[in-house]
């Protein structure tokens, strides 16, 4: 690929310095999985039938068989890449993302239908946004192509992970990070670029029953001119403090304002909030600080073309108190109701119990489309061949 401007000025000064490039190393996670070629295990593995409580499957890592790596040195060019068995890898202590936080991530999911194909939902945006996300981070990116075919090898390989209809999905983690070592503040002399994969289920413990939210006072996400709308890895521990001592107080997450006023909504620690007004859907616009998700996007999309009035702008805390619903979106949520809302001490419970006629009907909407049980007009959905 080409490379982007930050990260070509400072290839020359890189291949200059004694760094070693440290290759990475993979450790399969089992016996079972070395006694024989990755062409045999490929066979084997993706043949059999996993035996998982599908019923109750959580939002956890569940070790699959294999994940891709790809690597990119000085040239900014990334290899073919392979189909490894999942495991542990090893980087130089002194990796650019383990010493200054070079490195963001993608999260997408794949369904299984009723025939038993597999589906994907909208990858080509999952490159397109970490292509935006490594530019900003002085890094080289996959392709689009490059991603896509990366996500499509993956999940083929993992097919046998794939939940049920119904019963989850396959969520699928890309990870690009500057794996080259580096001592001074520099951009990292070798990248690397890892999917790996693991069945879920609901995201929020309560499922599809509205969540909970806390607007934060103390701290904030991020700031104008920062990362706040790129994946980059900084931009999640930031908010666990705020999350672990809201979900001490009982509350399933933490609600964030801008940082200029204090009173304008941002988003959710790791979701995109949403408004609902006498049938007008509003959302806080994609101005740097609000990660522009792609759920989201796909929300709006649906919401249009069902007619309704979708406005991106400026949301205050006091429209948020006065909405007749709210709800949440994200790749991991989905669509996910918001029951209440707690600021400076006062509660403010939603009707219905939370779930909104309009979340309610994106959300079927939505996860229809997702898992194939609609016509896709959107051409949202690419379908694997197995």
């Amino acid at each position: 690929m080409a490379q982007n401007g930050c990260y070509a000025a400072t290839t020359n000064k890189i291949q200059n310095h004694i760094y070693p490039v440290p290759s990475l190393s993979y450790k399969a996670p089992s016996v079972a999985k070395c006694h024989a070629s990755l062409a045999t295990n490929y066979t084997r593995e993706t043949s059999e039938v996993v035996d998982l409580d599908w019923e109750n499957l959580g939002f956890g890592l569940v070790d699959t068989d294999f994940m891709y790596v790809a690597k990119c040195g000085p040239d900014g060019n990334f290899s073919k890449g392979e189909v490894l068995p999942f495991g542990p890898i090893a980087v130089s202590p002194s990796a650019g993302v383990l010493n200054y936080g070079q490195g963001l991530f993608e999260g997408l999911k794949a369904y299984r239908k009723t025939d038993g194909s597999i589906l994907l939902f909208r990858p080509e945006e999952n490159a397109s946004r970490m292509i935006t996300g490594a530019g900003r981070m002085c890094m080289p990116a996959p392709t689009v192509e490059q991603f896509v075919d990366a996500v499509k090898q993956t999940v083929l390989a993992n097919k046998r992970w794939v939940p049920p209809t119904g019963k989850g999905s396959l969520y699928i983690r890309p990870l690009l990070m500057g794996s080259g070592a580096v001592l001074g503040l520099a951009p990292a002399p070798e990248y690397t670029f890892i999917i790996f994969v693991s069945p879920v289920g609901n995201y929020f413990k309560e499922g599809l029953s509205p969540i909970n939210l806390i607007v934060e006072d103390k701290f904030h996400r991020a700031s104008p001119g920062g990362t706040g709308g790129v994946k980059t890895i900084g931009n999640y521990a930031s908010v666990l403090k705020a999350q672990k001592i809201a979900k001490g107080k009982g509350y399933s997450d933490v609600l964030y304002l801008d940082v200029v006023h204090d009173k304008y909504l941002e988003e959710v620690s790791s979701c995109n909030i949403f408004v609902v007004k006498d049938n007008v859907i509003s959302t806080p616009a994609i101005k740097g600080t609000i990660l522009p998700g792609i759920t989201r996007k796909s929300i709006i999309e649906v919401a249009q073309s069902k007619g309704f009035k979708v406005e991106e702008r400026l949301v205050s805390v006091d429209e948020l108190l006065n909405a007749d619903e709210v709800f949440c979106t994200g790749t991991a949520v989905v669509v996910s109701p918001v029951g209440s809302i707690t600021y400076l001490g006062k509660r403010v419970e939603y009707g219905n119990q939370g779930v909104g006629v309009v979340s309610q009907q994106l959300s079927k909407s939505l996860t229809g489309l997702q898992m194939g049980l609609v016509e896709d007009c959107m051409g949202w959905t690419v379908r694997l061949n197995q």
